[in-house]
């Protein structure tokens, strides 16, 4: 009766919030004893009403009901910034993710990098996929006012000095359309000498 009781307190918590929404076990330790919820959410998943998306980490998915397709499930970044909310850690896509995000790559590695002023680990997304946190004490990497110009900056110094194609250059042309000019101009002062040369120069 009492796992029925937490089963039913974790659903009413989970439909109200809304699909889309992710959640973590320690969320619902007022519902029940660890192993009652650990139960809930593993019928909630058998159920269909929950996905699980990662090692500890459950989300009510969307449905593509404009095209038929099924279950949206939650993209690595929204599965990363679920993370850095509840561990209360600021996180910047770094590596070969980073080019993925600009645009600069259409492969999203199988282990996607954060860097992260929280403590470094390694979340399991299944079949050999991941995210990994590394820790930075580059505390500028989370200074920048535009996200975007701190995506800018980390790829470029990604690809290094000298290593830039046209190509690429074209494409972060573009993106360094839609920052604001107070953004660029306050950010600009952050990246290396290099990065800034080649910036101003777009």
């Amino acid at each position: 009766m009492a796992d029925q009781s937490t089963y039913n307190s974790i659903k009413k918590h989970i439909e109200q919030s809304g699909r889309g929404s992710l959640f973590f076990p320690n969320i619902f330790a007022d519902a029940g004893t660890s192993d009652a919820v650990r139960s809930a959410l593993v019928r909630l998943c058998e159920n269909g009403i929950l996905t699980r998306v990662a090692q500890g980490i459950y989300c009510y998915p969307r449905i593509d009901e404009r095209w038929g397709g099924g279950v949206i499930l939650p993209s690595i970044e929204e599965i990363a910034q679920a993370i850095a909310a509840r561990d209360r850690v600021r996180i910047a896509p770094t590596g070969a993710y980073a080019l993925y995000r600009l645009g600069l790559s259409t492969q999203i590695p199988a282990n996607v990098v954060f860097v992260t002023d929280g403590s470094p680990r390694r979340v399991s997304t299944g079949k050999g996929r991941g995210i990994l946190f590394k820790h930075t004490s580059e505390m500028r990497t989370f200074a920048y006012k535009s996200k975007l110009m701190a995506l800018i900056v980390t790829t470029l110094r990604e690809i290094g000095e000298g290593n830039v194609s046209e190509a690429q250059m074209a494409i972060i042309r573009e993106q360094q359309q839609n920052i604001p000019a107070e953004e660029f101009n306050h950010d600009l002062s952050l990246a290396p000498l290099w990065v800034r040369k080649q910036l101003i120069a777009l």
